[in-house]
């Protein structure tokens, strides 16, 4: 039987290395932070992104939501977990929280460094604590 733990690990490297691959693909001449993005929809399939900034800052867009927005465009509307690649294992933005959120709490965030050592490896719900939902909208 296999073991679930050793197969998570396995699913975390893939992640992480595909995110890592992602972030080379970045467009941050302002910040010079470039991010990269790996998110493993229900289906198994695996949707990257990275940040993509713009001379007017509010135009631009992170690397977590590129990848989502790319996998609801391909019918996609539930997560396992998604990698996030930075410098430093920076935290994913209040925006990209909330996008993640409208999909579910429960989506794994591993957050690694450029070396792709994990800072933090936690569900969504602990890193948006009374988090804003579709629930909310409910009669």
């Amino acid at each position: 039987m296999p073991d679930p733990e050793q197969s998570n690990k396995e699913l975390q490297k893939v992640l992480i290395e595909k995110a890592l691959e992602a972030r080379q693909w970045a467009y941050a001449p302002y910040s010079q932070y470039p991010v990269g993005a790996a998110l493993l929809a229900d289906s198994g399939k695996i949707y990257s992104g990275a940040n993509i900034e713009n001379a007017a800052y509010p135009d631009s867009i992170c690397a977590e939501r590129v990848a989502v927005f790319t996998a609801v465009h391909q019918g996609e509307r539930k997560f396992q977990a998604i990698a996030i690649a930075t410098d430093n294992g920076g935290m994913p933005c209040g925006s990209c929280r909330q996008v993640l959120a409208e999909f579910g709490l429960d989506t794994r965030m591993i957050i690694v460094n450029e070396k792709g050592e994990v800072r933090v490896d936690l569900p969504l719900a602990e890193l948006l604590p009374m988090a804003f939902t579709p629930q909310e909208l409910k009669r």
